[in-house]
């Protein structure tokens, strides 16, 4: 099942096109608009229309998250204040991250979450428990992209004893939540002489702020006996489904309408062409309004796989060290 197949099953080339003209307008508007890419473009001599072919992003400088922490937020930001819909401030375990977004940046990160709820296989009779605060922006996304479909909503927020008197008044099918808020919930559960696996959850959605796929995985697919689904939420990006896994869990897909993906030599700036190979996962965002990122180098090792996935979607999938496919 697809949310929108037409993208979602695109053949190649026509995604490598979007890409293109999506890539050169996220260059100029960064070049025009933001004050820190303006200042390295200029330092580095680049001009929007240097960007002709889709391998022309090399020459574009790097950021990380180390050059991220230096950085005032609204120097990045392409737009007046009076433009942003949205803020949203957390504080993790690498430092502060700061994300601004304009009404079109939450469209797209609703519309962009209910790809990854359909591949999921959730649908308008599912009961999701979603685990988390709600002033955190992508949890925002999630329940919005949830109410979309249709689905029941049920925000469990993070307080335990909220959690356990929910778990007892509704018959949740699906929980969404992080590792961590997940493993607190068995445990509250076995604390009170009760175990999770005699609730009817058979599907969890797993957002991983650190890692593609959380080391917890194996462990709470154990515990709870339910299906178990990785998103990759890194701060940085400020959006919860970049990379995702549909009900056939073999890799995971990359929405490359909305981000160009890019693999480096471990420890290089060199780029990985090679399919089956492993490097450092670097991405750019394709259509971000507020806060456009360009070449993030995530840190993640990752391989592109070859295959194509026998859910239908033609976007590429990548796995990590420890993905079964």
């Amino acid at each position: 099942m697809y949310a929108n197949e037409q993208i979602e099953t695109m053949n190649r080339e026509d995604l490598k096109s979007l890409q293109l003209e999506r890539l050169k307008k996220t260059v100029e508007w960064a070049y025009e608009k933001s004050a820190y890419y303006n200042q390295v473009f200029r330092r580095r001599k680049i001009k929007p229309d240097n960007i002709k072919t889709l391998k022309d992003i090399q020459n574009l400088p790097f950021v990380n998250i180390a050059s991220l922490h230096r950085t005032d937020p609204l120097d990045i930001l392409t737009l007046p204040l009076s433009g942003v819909l949205r803020f949203s401030h957390n504080i993790e375990s690498s430092g502060e991250i700061t994300k601004l977004y304009t009404k079109g940046d939450v469209q797209q990160n609703v519309e962009m979450m209910i790809r990854c709820l359909i591949a999921a296989d959730i649908t308008r009779a599912s009961t999701v428990g979603l685990q988390g605060d709600l002033s955190d922006s992508k949890f925002l996304d999630i329940l919005y992209a949830l109410e979309s479909i249709g689905a029941t909503v049920v925000p469990l927020g993070t307080d335990y004893r909220q959690w356990l008197r929910l778990i007892e008044l509704v018959n949740m099918d699906t929980l969404i939540s992080t590792p961590q808020l997940i493993m607190q919930l068995v445990i509250q559960l076995q604390a009170t002489g009760k175990n999770i696996v005699d609730y009817p959850i058979s599907k969890i959605l797993c957002i991983n702020t650190s890692n593609i796929q959380n080391p917890l995985q194996q462990h709470i697919q154990d515990r709870t006996r339910s299906t178990v689904y990785n998103l990759y939420a890194p701060p940085e990006l400020g959006f919860a489904g970049m990379i995702y896994q549909c009900n056939e869990r073999s890799g995971l897909h990359v929405q490359e309408d909305y981000y160009l993906v890019e693999l480096l030599h471990f420890d290089s700036e060199e780029v990985l062409d090679e399919n089956d190979r492993m490097g450092e996962l670097v991405i750019t965002t394709l259509a971000a309004q507020a806060m456009p990122l360009i070449r993030y180098r995530t840190g993640q090792a990752v391989r592109r796989l070859s295959e194509p996935c026998s859910c239908g979607r033609t976007c590429i999938r990548i796995a990590t060290p420890y993905t079964k496919v």
